[in-house]
């Protein structure tokens, strides 16, 4: 057996360990045009804070380590075209241009996404860079050792974790974004909430910029130096990072009569199939099942790949495995504020035809006379025709993400709120107050969804 993995980050390094534990025989090859190998790029922000000084620390397996267990790691070989009539791939070796053909009995393809480049003058000027492999985290870092102010195109979640590291690592920031809140993947109104509470801990370490269209950056050979924006704004920088978004690497798979999903991304079932034989997909190339609305969606996150990459191999292998789909569940942190969601937010609920209501309360996250006591807000949605939970928000600089975790398991069982608030959570002072405020959101919530008879 001929298995061929195209991309080695997450889902592709996962797909490739356990290919090998199913097929202790199989011929295993992957190819990746990057340097590296199973690495966890979510901790790339962390590394540019400082958290901790080798960058290794975020690679999870090496080539060598690959290599005593027979699997054949290909660095710097780019996948150029997938041939299925002959189940052969064209590939691209980076370092010396030649091209050759591989064969393959099932084919695993694992490219990833790719930063999105604003349309912007001198977008390509030196010093300007996107986050997205462990090169641009030490070259970023490096950048910002040297540097006093720091520009941020784009206030998502790599974006407030980019804030967070360069305020860290003592630079004045700003941050501009397109749309009219940051973090929208939130409802405006905790939007809102996070805009606010950053900003009132700012003291003048960052500016946040909404509804702010970079037009334009300046500078010479050395680097970036200065930032212009839509409404005539103009400052001084010394680098840049765009954190635009990402988007699926899927034109190979396109090309070669792979189907594309609603949302752009690579349409696979449950078994990550596609849809021409022994082709499978996984990761951030791939679109999912939203459990809770049976909605198509697009969630590129290093949890989701790795799951799905282990149920690609064992099916390519001939086992039988189900990626049952996902919650959409999320959290990060910009400077000790969390900021986490799960399911639908009640914006999205309507556009899917919904009648959601929602309840929100801001309450501590453990008893007032703890010293660590800190408060969350917590927004909970529900369909008020069914009383299902849909979805929830949490922001705060308390426990803000465990309340979204004891959440996802009643979105999972898509459970109407007036049993979820019968939930016995458990209770300690350092833990939670007396009644949690997940408890009380629910309690409240419960009131505004359609009685049963």
């Amino acid at each position: 057996m001929k298995i061929v993995i195209i991309g080695g980050v997450a889902a592709g390094a996962k797909a490739a360990a356990k290919s090998r534990r199913e097929l202790p025989d199989a011929e295993i090859n992957l190819y990746t045009d990057d340097t590296h190998i199973s690495y966890s790029a979510c901790g790339l922000p962390y590394y540019i804070e400082g958290n901790f000084e080798d960058y290794k620390l975020l690679l999870v397996r090496s080539p060598e380590d690959f290599e005593e267990k027979n699997v054949h790691i290909h660095l710097k070989h780019r996948a150029v075209k997938i041939i299925p009539e002959s189940k052969q791939i064209l590939i691209q070796n980076l370092d010396t241009q030649k091209a050759f053909l591989v064969e393959y009995d099932k084919l695993i393809i694992a490219t990833g996404a790719r930063p999105v480049i604003p349309e912007i003058k001198n977008v390509n000027l030196p010093n300007v860079f996107t986050l997205r492999k462990i090169e641009d985290g030490i070259a970023i870092k490096e950048k910002a050792l040297k540097s006093k102010h720091a520009t941020i195109i784009g206030a998502g979640y790599i974006g407030m974790e980019l804030l967070e590291a360069f305020v860290r690592q003592n630079l004045h920031v700003t941050v501009c974004e397109y749309s009219p809140q940051i973090m929208n993947f939130f409802d405006e109104d905790m939007s809102k909430i996070i805009e606010e509470q950053l900003k009132s801990i700012s003291n003048g370490r960052f500016d946040l910029y909404t509804s702010e269209l970079v037009t334009e950056l300046s500078g010479d050979t050395n680097g970036v130096n200065a930032v212009k924006t839509g409404s005539g704004r103009e400052f001084s920088t010394d680098l840049v990072v765009l954190c635009a978004g990402v988007k699926p690497n899927v034109e190979i798979a396109q090309d070669a009569g792979i189907e594309l999903g609603i949302t752009g991304a690579i349409n696979v079932n449950g078994r990550m199939e596609t849809n021409i034989k022994d082709i499978y997909a996984c990761g951030d190339c791939v679109e999912s099942n939203l459990i809770v609305s049976n909605t198509k969606v697009w969630v590129p996150l290093g949890s989701n790949a790795n799951k799905q990459g282990r149920t690609a191999a064992i099916n390519a292998c001939g086992g039988d495995d189900k990626f049952c789909g996902v919650l959409g569940s999320a959290v990060t942190r910009c400077l000790n504020l969390t900021m986490s969601m799960t399911g639908l937010t009640e914006r999205k609920a309507l556009t899917l035809g919904y009648n959601p209501v929602s309840a929100t309360v801001t309450k501590n996250d453990k008893v007032g006379y703890m010293p660590d006591v800190n408060n969350i807000t917590l927004k909970l949605t529900a369909d008020y025709e069914s009383g299902q939970i849909l979805g929830a928000q949490a922001v705060g600089a308390g426990d803000a993400d465990k309340r979204i975790n004891s959440l996802t398991a009643a979105l999972l069982a898509k459970m109407p709120v007036n049993e979820f608030y019968k939930n016995d959570l458990t209770y300690a002072p350092p833990y939670s107050p007396t009644i949690d405020p997940l408890l009380n959101a629910a309690q409240i919530l419960a009131s505004k969804v359609k009685p049963k008879d």
